[in-house]
Parts: structure tokens; sequence; C-alpha cells
């Protein structure tokens, strides 16, 4: 059994998409919209067009993402997509990337467990924390 997260957006799921594939190299496997499924008569028709369910990754992990009609969204809250970086470089290029219009929370830094470290927000409101793996002794 494998876990893959699933994040949720307030209805900019494709704009998302396309961001993390500009900054993170992610690929979109499958991109499926409320018009093209029997759903189609359960949101608002503005809404039609909007990503009920896509499958894309990072690298060799797998997540899934969809729009949230507006009465069912709920801001992420206690958990975040972690990304594990080979270097303290490539790690604190992602954070920043991934940072831009959105919020740090603690600063890509050296840590007593890290090279690099940070916390923050994307501009899409989903958490991400970045960890440079330690070098193998």
């Amino acid at each position: 059994m494998d876990t893959c997260p699933h994040l949720g957006f307030p209805g900019n799921c494709e704009e998302a998409l396309h961001f993390y594939e500009q900054v993170l190299g992610a690929k979109v496997l499958f991109l499926s919209r409320y018009q093209d499924t029997p759903m189609a008569a359960h949101v608002p028709p503005d809404f039609s067009g909007k990503v009920i369910h896509a499958t894309f990754t990072i690298g060799d992990s797998r997540l899934m993402a969809s729009d949230a009609p507006p009465d069912r969204y709920s801001k992420p809250h206690g958990i975040a997509i972690t990304l594990e970086a080979s270097s303290a470089q490539e790690g604190e290029k992602a954070f920043h990337a991934l940072t831009v219009g959105g919020e740090v929370h603690m600063p890509f830094q050296k840590t007593y467990w890290s090279p690099g470290f940070g916390m923050g927000c994307d501009q899409f409101g989903i958490p991400w924390m970045v960890n440079t793996a330690q070098p193998q002794s």
C-alpha cells in the first residue's frame, strides 16, 4: 500500500499545476473537469470547467489534486507536503520558487538535522516543507 497526498483548491487547481510544472518539474498525468462528468449538474455553471480530478508527479512521488466546489473547500491545516532535496542548493532553489507570492514560516537555513530546511505556503495556500538530506558518512 502506498500513500498519495491529495491537494484541494478553491478553483485554481489548474493554475497551481502549471506553477508546479514550472518550479518543480511536476508532470500532469491525468486531468478531468467537472463538465465531463455526471457531477456537472451539481456545481455552479462557472465551475464546470474546473478540475474534478488530476494526478501528477513530482520526481518519483505521485500526488492528486482537484478544485472543491465553493461550499466544500477548506484551507489545508495541520499537514504539509515535504520535498526531500538532494543538496542544500537544490532545496533552497525549490523553497524560494515555491514561496514566491506565498508565505515563509521558517526561512530556508541549516538546522541540526539538515544542511538546509525551510517551511512555508505557496501562493495557492498549500503548506510545504523543503528538507535536505544529511550527507551519508
